[in-house]
């Protein structure tokens, strides 16, 4: 099984993000999703960090201002 990394830089994409994750995850076998946050002041790093919470796939990498 091959196996991808799907980099997703952000900032403020809290309502986007909850859509886009799952819809990258579903292409195929094998992804796995590392979201860069900017220092979102919308809850993007939190959204995230939920969504890791069931789904070992999803990282998070958060960068301060």
């Amino acid at each position: 099984m091959s196996r991808a990394l799907v980099v997703i830089p952000t900032f403020n994409e809290a309502d986007n993000i909850r859509k886009l994750i799952p819809k990258v995850l579903s292409k195929a076998e094998g992804i796995e999703v590392l979201v860069v946050d900017d220092n979102s002041q919308d809850g993007t790093a939190s959204c995230v960090r939920d969504m890791m919470s069931t789904d070992r796939r999803i990282h998070l990498l958060e960068r301060p201002s």
